[in-house]
């Protein structure tokens, strides 16, 4: 057992809707177009490594597989979470992610993603996605086929110190102005609804995946519930 704590070096990954914030947090961020710092992340597409002592060198998923002690002999066959910082430059794409059940069929056993956001900053005015309008799969489909994304996709304002919770077969987006703590299921798996018909760098569209996007958001969305809590912290 190590008596100190233990620091990790993140992983970045470079998006097209990313910025520069992430460079506030003294992080030396590979371009100008970096969307997502992976803080604690022990999976496939990106392993945190232990900075310093005993374990400097160990990837936090070698420290879930052979050193389990160090988690209270938590049980599971891979460490639970993954928590990133997003930077929204601009738009994020919308989209959905499976649940378990789903993605272990479908997805060769990646876990599905459920996630949470905290807002920890962003421009005045700015917005999420959060479900949709839909009452039924049938008018969901005849919406998308239309590209009646207006009246499809709800939007919600938010603010610094707000609270979003996202479970899996919600319809989701982080909009353009805005930094966010993502805490998530240990998964890379999400599904691209609609990209606002942008290009990337080589001047193609992004893959959308509209097939196992329908089959797994819900309907109707939970409009009911309170999307947006607000924490208030001194």
């Amino acid at each position: 057992m190590t008596a100190e704590p233990l620091f990790f070096k993140p992983v970045f990954k470079e998006r097209i809707w990313g910025g520069t914030a992430l460079s506030a947090f003294d992080y030396k961020i590979p371009s100008e177009r970096t969307g997502e710092c992976w803080a604690f992340a022990a999976h496939k597409n990106g392993q945190s490594v232990v900075q310093n002592g005993v374990y400097q060198g160990v990837t936090l998923g070698e420290l879930w597989e052979h050193h389990r002690h160090l988690f209270g002999h938590l049980e599971g066959d891979r460490f639970p979470l993954l928590t990133k910082i997003l930077d929204a430059d601009q738009d994020l794409s919308v989209q959905v992610h499976p649940n378990d059940e789903f993605a272990k069929k479908r997805e060769n056993g990646e876990l599905g993603k459920t996630e949470c956001w905290y807002i920890i900053d962003c421009q005045k005015d700015a917005e999420i996605i959060y479900g949709h309008n839909a009452k039924t799969k049938e008018e969901l489909i005849t919406m998308i086929e239309l590209g009646e994304w207006d009246e499809l996709l709800r939007r919600v304002k938010v603010k610094p110190g707000d609270f979003i919770y996202v479970p899996s077969g919600t319809v989701h987006a982080i909009g353009k102005g805005i930094l966010v703590l993502e805490t998530q299921q240990n998964s890379d798996t999400t599904y691209r609804l609609y990209d606002y018909e942008r290009k990337d760098a080589e001047g193609k569209m992004r893959e959308l995946h509209l097939e196992k996007s329908i089959e797994v958001i819900n309907v109707p969305s939970n409009q009911e519930q309170q999307t947006v809590h607000s924490c208030q912290c001194d």
